[in-house]
């Protein structure tokens, strides 16, 4: 078992770039993750910026996240994410527009255990587990795109 991992997968989705980055911002995923609802402590408002600080919750666990790197004319963003009962890590998008008008967008994690429970949760991850997840997330924002 590991305390440790790197993940990431790339998708191809069917909308422009510029409609399709917005869709990885907290304000941008209410749109078509189910529960997902940020709870905006910096700035309160919800605007998207480097220094935002918001807080989700899921199950019985919390997630404190911070935008760490925010730069959407290069269409990337990075965020600091802790589960403090079980893990840190990093989440970074980055977006490029494809030759037939879609966009592709890569999708990293980057996870670090706080305890045995993280250890746990890592050691399920796996590459597959991984890239089933961000196809999900394919279909979602596909089926969001075609409204």
């Amino acid at each position: 078992m590991t305390n440790h991992l790197e993940r990431s997968h790339s998708i191809v989705l069917s909308g422009p770039i510029d409609r399709v980055f917005p869709l990885f911002t907290p304000t941008g995923e209410t749109l078509w993750v189910d529960g997902w609802d940020p709870e905006f402590l910096h700035p309160q408002d919800g605007e998207t910026r480097q220094g935002m600080v918001f807080r989700t919750a899921h199950g019985d666990e919390t997630t404190l996240w911070a935008c760490t790197d925010w730069d959407p004319v290069a269409h990337r963003i990075r965020y600091v994410r802790v589960t403090p009962d079980t893990r840190f890590g990093f989440v970074e998008v980055a977006c490029r527009p494809t030759a037939d008008g879609g966009t592709e967008a890569s999708i990293a994690y980057t996870f670090t255990a706080l305890n045995a429970a993280g250890i746990s949760y890592l050691s399920e991850l796996t590459e597959e587990a991984f890239a089933h997840m961000i196809e999900g997330w394919k279909l979602r924002i596909e089926a969001w795109l075609q409204v």
